[in-house]
């Protein structure tokens, strides 16, 4: 399967800015200055090709070994990246999430970077976000999650911070990094298959319209149904909390309609493996009484035995890793509109949708 791109801040004590050798001793040794070592050996493209060899050579004579903690306060900035997040239970079983992060982790590793997670109160973010920024120790931030309009973002380049959004956002005046997945694409996609199969009488659970993707993908699904002059009722669309619990009542209440919906798509894996499991417990089987697409689908670790017909999107760590390379380019204050990334989804079908049962 082929997927298609376009182009609480705590840290240890700061150890002393030394190893075996210092950044300080090699930029005294070749006569130059500590900026123009750290970018040698962090392969700046504006250090001269003979420079840089020059600095690696040193490095490795000398045994060089480099502490990212002390280049950071040597060079007077921090190289951790950062992502504040609010830790919830439901955020806690996004397995996409944290495998995410997992692969972020990985590559930044291998940079000689750390990953801070920095936990937040849901109605806290900008505080954490205004005492990460004054800590210093996070050289830029990845933020999660966009919003329509986002005080996060809006914070970040008002502060000329770096960061890259993992989503758009619509409430931002000047051009920042970020990458996304063709949200209205994706819903549209999805409703245009049940749109296909016969289905006429659909519902919809999704998150809160203030979140960039969710706005996406209810604008794709109601722009498919309007083609086709097909409105959808206001008691079938259910906007829930991005969790298992919220994803079941919703389902539960589309179920106990008058006219329920013979097809529903779910903007979100976490409300969709909510979703999914109400369906089963009323006794309906999926895909023949009630059609259901979950956008990103309901995971790997689900006990569902049906699979489950779903908007997929590059895998977590293939998104994780991205994610990473672009806040290394980021750091190297690379083109910003080499820095904005749009990747197309791909419906993967299953066997939790079909022709509508005549009734």
């Amino acid at each position: 399967m082929g997927y298609h791109c376009f182009a609480h801040p705590y840290a240890p004590p700061l150890r002393p800015i030394c190893t075996e050798m210092s950044l300080k001793r090699i930029a005294e040794e070749l006569g130059l200055s500590l900026t123009t070592v750290s970018r040698a050996l962090n392969g700046y493209p504006e250090v001269a090709a003979a420079t840089r060899l020059e600095v690696m050579a040193a490095a490795k004579r000398l045994n060089y070994k480099p502490d990212t903690r002390a280049r950071g306060l040597a060079l007077g900035r921090a190289d951790a990246v950062g992502i504040v997040f609010p830790i919830t239970t439901g955020d806690l079983g996004d397995q996409q999430f944290l495998q995410v992060a997992s692969s972020m982790g990985k590559r930044f590793a291998q940079a000689d970077m750390d990953l801070l997670i920095v936990s937040a109160a849901g109605d806290d973010e900008l505080i954490a976000y205004e005492r990460a920024i004054t800590g210093r120790q996070i050289g830029v931030f990845v933020v999660p999650r966009t919003r329509v309009v986002d005080r996060r973002l809006q914070l970040l380049q008002t502060r000329n911070v770096p960061f890259v959004a993992y989503g758009r956002s619509s409430s931002l005046a000047e051009p920042y990094a970020w990458f996304d997945f063709d949200n209205l694409a994706g819903a549209r996609m999805a409703a245009e298959r049940l749109l296909r199969l016969g289905h006429r009488r659909m519902g919809y659970i999704g998150a809160s319209p203030d979140y960039n993707f969710a706005a996406q993908r209810f604008e794709g699904f109601s722009a498919a149904l309007t083609a086709e002059g097909i409105a959808i009722a206001p008691d079938a669309i259910q906007r829930v909390a991005l969790d298992r619990r919220s994803g079941y009542a919703a389902m539960q209440n589309l179920l106990a309609l008058q006219q329920r919906p013979t097809a529903v798509l779910v903007d979100n894996n976490l409300a969709g493996v909510g979703a999914v499991h109400a369906v089963m417990h009323s006794g309906l089987m999926l895909g023949r009484d009630l059609s259901i697409i979950v956008y990103d689908g309901v995971g790997s670790d689900s006990v569902v035995r049906t699979s489950v017909t779903a908007v997929m999107q590059p895998s977590p760590e293939a998104t994780g890793t991205t994610l990473a390379e672009m806040t290394l380019a980021r750091m190297r204050n690379d083109p910003m509109d080499s820095l904005q990334k749009l990747c197309m989804p791909e419906l993967e079908i299953g066997d939790s949708d079909g022709p509508p049962l005549l009734r």
